[in-house]
C-alpha cells in the first residue's frame, strides 16, 4: 500500500524535497507552519530538557494525526538523523516511541542519515537525490533573492509575494515527472532567471550602509522562523539585512565528513569513496550551472566555493578532527563573513544547544582577533521573548564597527 510521505517544514526548502519526491511517484506533503498547538502536543510527550527543535517537529508530526486524513497504515513521518554527540539522533527513534505508545505502530518514520550524505534517500533512484540536491539549491538562491530585496522593498509586502510566488513556479519544475535531467536543468535555470528578473522589478530604494550581519548557529532553529522568533525579520524592521548561510553549506559539509571518515576507516580506495567523488561531482556541475546567472545579482554575497575553506580557516579554533557538526561550520564562517565584509554575526541556537554554547565560548577570542567583529548568540526556547531591544543594542555596535571594519562591503549593480 501506498504511503503518504510528511515532511517538517523546518524552512521551505522542504516544498522543494517533497516536489523532488512527487517527481518519482510519491505522494509527499509539507506539514503547516508550526504555531501554539505545535509546542502545546510536543510538550506533552517530553521532559522539559530536550531542545526546542525536538518539541517543534514531535508537536508538528502529532498534529498530523488530528487531521481528517490522517490514515496510520498509509502515513510515513520523514525525519532525518545525524550522526555525532548532538540530540538530533534521538529524535527520530523517539517519535517511533510516542506513535507506537499512542496507537500508531503502523506509522512509519524515515531517518536518512548524516552518516552516509543523506544517501538511503538515493534508495529511491539517483533521479532523486539529484533533482532534490538541485532543489536545495535553487531555494538557497530564492532565499538570497528575498533577504537581498526585502530590506529595500518600497512597498511592504512585495518581496515575500514575488517569494511565493517563484517557490510555486521552483516546485512545478521539480515535481514534473519524465524529465531527464539535461532537460531540468535547463528548466530550472530558465526558471530562476525569470525568478530574478520577477525580484529586480520590485520598486526598492537600495542604499549603501544598512549593517549587513551574517547568520549562522544551528541549522534548525536558524532556518524555521517559528523556532527563531522571525529573528530576520525583526533585525530588518530595526535597520539591518541579513545574510543566511546556506542549507547547501551542511549538505556539503555532510559529504565532506563522510569522505574524511572513509580515508580514517582506511577505505580511500574503495567503492563508496568513488561513489561519494562522483555525487560531488554531479553536485558541483549541477550548483555551478543554477548559480551562473547570479554573478552579478549577489556581488558581495559569494560563499567560499569550497567547504574545505570554511574548515581550513575555523581549525585553529576548533579542529575538525576533534569536534564536528555546526560548531565546525560556524568556528569557519566567521572568518568568511568578515573578509567579506559583513558588520556583525548573529549566531542561533536552541537553549541548552550545544553546539550553540560550544561556539559561543569561541566567539570573545575570534571576535578579538577579527578587528572585534560583534558577534552575538541568540538562544530560543519556544517562549516567545521580544529580542527587538537586544537586536537594536547589537545594530548599534554593528555601526560602531563599520565605520572602522579593515574589509570594505562589495555592492551588486542594483546599489548606486
Amino acid at each position: 500500500m501506498a504511503r503518504r510521505l510528511y515532511i517538517h517544514r523546518m524552512a521551505d526548502g522542504a516544498e522543494c524535497l517533497a516536489a523532488a519526491l512527487r517527481s518519482v511517484g510519491m505522494d509527499a506533503v509539507v506539514l503547516p507552519p508550526s504555531d501554539a498547538r505545535t509546542l502545546e502536543l510536543g510538550a506533552r510527550h517530553l521532559a522539559g530538557e530536550e531542545c526546542l527543535p525536538a518539541k517543534v517537529t514531535l508537536g508538528d508530526f502529532l498534529k498530523v494525526t488530528e487531521t481528517p486524513t490522517f490514515d496510520p497504515a498509509c502515513a510515513a513521518l520523514v525525519m532525518p538523523t545525524t550522526e555525532g554527540p548532538c540530540r538530533f539522533g534521538q529524535y527520530a527513534p523517539y517519535i517511533r516511541k510516542v506513535f507506537r505508545e499512542l496507537g500508531y505502530p503502523e506509522v512509519q518514520v524515515i531517518s536518512p542519515t548524516s552518516g552516509d550524505g543523506y544517501q538511503q534517500v538515493g534508495n529511491l533512484g539517483p533521479e532523486l537525490t539529484r533533482t532534490a540536491w538541485r532543489g536545495f539549491v535553487a531555494w538557497d538562491i530564492l532565499r538570497k533573492l528575498l533577504l537581498r530585496t526585502r530590506p529595500y522593498e518600497g512597498t511592504p509586502g512585495d518581496a515575500d509575494k514575488a517569494y511565493g510566488i517563484s517557490l510555486r513556479e521552483l516546485c512545478t519544475v521539480l515535481e514534473k515527472r519524465g524529465l531527464r535531467h539535461r532537460a531540468r536543468l535547463e528548466a530550472l535555470t530558465a526558471t530562476l532567471v525569470r525568478i530574478r528578473d520577477r525580484f529586480g522589478a520590485i520598486p526598492a530604494r537600495y542604499e549603501r550602509g544598512r549593517p549587513l550581519i551574517g547568520i549562522q548557529g544551528e541549522i534548525f532553529c536558524r532556518m524555521n522562523e517559528f523556532s527563531n522568533d522571525a529573528l530576520i525579520r525583526r533585525l530588518e524592521a530595526c535597520g539591518g539585512e541579513a545574510w543566511l548561510s546556506d542549507v547547501s553549506e551542511w549538505v556539503w559539509y555532510c559529504n565532506y565528513d563522510q569522505e574524511r571518515c572513509l580515508r580514517r576507516e582506511g577505505r580511500r580506495l574503495s567503492f563508496t569513496m568513488l561513489g561519494a567523488k562522483l555525487r560531488d561531482l554531479i553536485q558541483r556541475a549541477d550548483e555551478v550551472a543554477l548559480r551562473a546567472p547570479f554573478a552579478e545579482d549577489f556581488l558581495g554575497y559569494e560563499d567560499p566555493k569550497e567547504i574545505e575553506e570554511i574548515l581550513r580557516v575555523g581549525d585553529r579554533y576548533l579542529p575538525q578532527a576533534g569536534a564536528a557538526g555546526e560548531m565546525v561550520l560556524s568556528a569557519g564562517k566567521v572568518d568568511c563573513f568578515f573578509r567579506k565584509g559583513v558588520d556583525g554575526i548573529i549566531d542561533i541556537s536552541p537553549f541548552s544547544c550545544m553546539n550553540g554554547i560550544v561556539s559561543e565560548a569561541l566567539y570573545p577570542r575570534q571576535s578579538q582577533e577579527h578587528a572585534g567583529l560583534p558577534i552575538k548568540s541568540f538562544y530560543f526556547d519556544g517562549t516567545g521573548r521580544d529580542i527587538t531591544h537586544d537586536l537594536e543594542i547589537f545594530l548599534e555596535l554593528a555601526r560602531t564597527y563599520q565605520r572602522r571594519k579593515p574589509h570594505p562591503r562589495r555592492y551588486p549593480p542594483c546599489f548606486p
